[in-house]
């Protein structure tokens, strides 16, 4: 197998292929360039190629983003969206960075960044495999409390129309919302509402 065959064969592994994961095989990435203009890989993102007749799932645009910003975790909205809590459609993807990280420079998807520092962004992350590319997300838990930490961004509504739908889909545990609350410390914030769903 030739080096372009190879490269055309992780592809069909992956679905998105980085310069970087080509290297990372041994092999040229100077050949995605080649391989792009002879129409056998389609450029999806800068940086980002994939096949061209590859199917993508709704989540494609977060995968893309976790490729193009390693440090990147789906937050706030978008994994509410990935969890399939609540009503949001967000336009943007929201992803939550380490306090201090430069702002990625990335044209599309569009993004929206939330700092954390410590273990509120360290906490609670879930990587799944979709086709082949990570996907770096909160979970559904941490996700919750999140709205209630930024609660003055994405609104009280948000944030309460979450929660109640998270517990009443039992997509979530009391003892893990509780813990994440500690970690994001809104847990005398999220107290009224939490006993008020419960009962």
């Amino acid at each position: 197998m030739n080096q372009s065959e190879s490269i055309l064969d992780l592809a069909r592994r992956q679905r998105l292929l980085r310069a970087a994961d080509v290297r990372a095989q041994g092999l040229s990435p100077q050949l995605l360039i080649r391989l792009q203009a002879t129409g056998q890989l389609q450029r999806v993102a800068r940086g980002i190629y994939s096949l061209p007749d590859a199917d993508f799932t709704e989540h494609k645009g977060l995968a893309e983003v976790c490729q193009r910003v390693p440090k990147a975790v789906i937050c706030l909205l978008s994994a509410l969206q990935f969890h399939g809590i609540g009503t949001q459609l967000p336009h943007e993807v929201w992803i939550a960075l380490p306090e201090g990280t430069q702002t990625p420079a990335v044209d599309y998807p569009p993004l929206r960044v939330a700092r954390l520092r410590g273990d509120a962004y360290s906490s609670g992350v879930v990587t799944v495999m979709e086709q082949g590319s990570p996907i770096r997300v909160y979970s559904a838990a941490k996700t919750i409390t999140d709205c209630f930490k930024f609660r003055n961004k994405i609104g009280l509504d948000v944030a309460l129309e979450a929660l109640k739908d998270a517990w009443r889909s039992r997509k979530v545990a009391m003892d893990d919302v509780l813990r994440f609350a500690r970690i994001n410390r809104v847990g005398r914030v999220m107290q009224p509402y939490l006993e008020a769903v419960v009962s």
